[in-house]
């Protein structure tokens, strides 16, 4: 930026010395600028298109990389290897050719200028020449012109190459900004307030949501009183996720509200709403980073005893005391170091450390083996233990000591009640029931 200032300042002084000393020359030498920018500025938007179009080529060869390293057990095991060969391969041509089209302007505009430049300056010699030979100009003036005019020279050439460079900056930036200035669907009001840790209750209240035109929930329902196990359960896209989601506020109700003791959580402040939920999900999330940092997330400056007790009560303390390193121990990308149900437990970890008072368990044990899922289960019941907890599960056995069960079945609550009760009812909990423990007896 430096740079460009001073060339461009010098451009504008120079011009102005050259005017002053013979305006007829300079008119001459300068018929050629309006030539040369011209073409410039065509060739700068061309330029800018193309490195546009560059960087998303390279950041769909980029997904594309990351996805197949992270896949490659899938690849491998589907023989798709030439597939994903010719993936790359298709890419990096759709690269090589943008590339080449960026390379190709950068190295034509600069020989373009001085080609225009070198007209005007020879018309100015010539003419200039003959006009001293014929005594109508000094010698003097006509070398002290021309000097300015060469010392033009080497700061136009300058502008030029830094304008494709520039043009190059821009087209990344655009999709920079294009990123930034995305506007959130869920924002924060500009007055609101901090909400006050639960006291009573947690209140779905006539809640509607969709997808852009497909209803996901209708008229929901829902009361968790503080300290309450409420417990999911349903068909595969009923609505049970998205009523966690609902409470963490990743999306906001279409109508209805949810409420934390009365308060409209649309007018609580981010911060202070998700301070006092912890999640646990079934997609596991973990950091390239130490098992201590892992732990620690969110809780900086937390100290190493407040670290190793939550990871003993999340039962875990005994595997990373294993590990090479211990709590220094790098887990590589999304802890693919780990286990299953060493991830699930270190994330508890991280859940017990928050200490949140209300705990939203989205699948936590679904995917874990018989063994991983024991162990998993003792450290959620430690992680529940005096919390308001909302359970979202496939797995009828992992909520049967909740203190309430609701079936979710197409954007409705159809049931609710203790797993008593709703086998009493012998209705659509009676038919999961059945379902899922028959399918058991027959695998047996």
């Amino acid at each position: 930026m430096a740079a460009i200032l001073r060339d461009s300042v010098s451009l504008v002084v120079l011009i102005g010395v050259a005017f002053w000393q013979d305006w007829f020359l300079a008119l001459i030498a300068f018929v050629a600028f309006p030539a040369s920018v011209l073409p410039v500025l065509g060739l700068s938007k061309r330029l800018r298109n193309h490195a546009r179009g560059l960087q998303v080529s390279l950041g769909r060869l980029t997904a594309l990389v990351q996805e197949t390293v992270q896949g490659g057990r899938v690849v491998k095991a589907f023989g798709m290897e030439s597939y994903e060969r010719f993936r790359f391969d298709e890419e990096t041509e759709s690269l090589r050719s943008l590339a080449m089209r960026v390379v190709k302007i950068r190295a034509f505009t600069s020989p373009m200028m001085e080609i225009l430049a070198a007209f005007g300056i020879a018309g100015v010699v010539l003419y200039g020449g003959l006009s001293v030979i014929e005594g109508n100009r000094t010698q003097g003036s006509f070398l002290a012109f021309l000097t300015a005019l060469f010392l033009l020279y080497d700061p136009f050439k300058k502008l030029g190459r830094a304008n494709s460079t520039m043009q190059q900056g821009l087209a990344a930036a655009d999709r920079v900004f294009e990123l930034l200035d995305t506007k959130s669907e869920v924002e924060e009001r500009p007055d609101a307030t901090e909400i006050a840790e639960i006291r009573n209750e947690i209140l779905f209240d006539a809640v509607s949501f969709s997808y852009e035109t497909d209803l996901v929930l209708c008229n929901v329902s829902l009361r968790i009183g503080r300290g309450e196990v409420v417990a999911l359960i349903g068909p595969s896209g009923g609505g049970k996720s998205t009523l966690a989601d609902l409470l963490l506020r990743f999306y906001d109700v279409v109508d209805g509200a949810v409420r934390i003791d009365g308060t409209d959580i649309r007018a609580a402040t981010f911060a202070s709403l998700r301070s006092q939920i912890a999640l646990v999900t079934q997609f596991t999330f973990l950091f390239n980073d130490t098992v201590r940092n892992n732990i620690g997330y969110g809780r900086a400056g937390t100290s190493e005893d407040a670290i190793i007790a939550a990871a003993r009560a999340a039962h875990a303390h005994e595997f990373i005391s294993e590990l090479p390193d211990g709590y220094d121990t790098e887990i590589g990308e999304l802890g693919l170091r780990l286990s299953g149900g060493q991830r699930q437990r270190i994330a508890i970890a991280r859940a017990l450390l928050k200490n949140a008072p209300i705990l939203v368990l989205d699948e936590a044990t679904s995917s874990l083996d018989n063994e991983s899922e024991r162990l998993v289960q003792v450290a959620l019941q430690e992680l529940m233990r005096g919390r308001t907890t909302l359970v979202i599960a496939h797995r009828l056995s992992t909520i049967r000591s909740a203190d309430r069960i609701a079936v979710v079945v197409k954007g409705e609550i159809v049931e609710q009640g203790t797993h008593e009760e709703l086998l009493a009812l012998d209705a659509e909990y009676r038919k999961l029931y059945d379902l899922q423990f028959s399918d058991r007896a027959v695998a047996q």
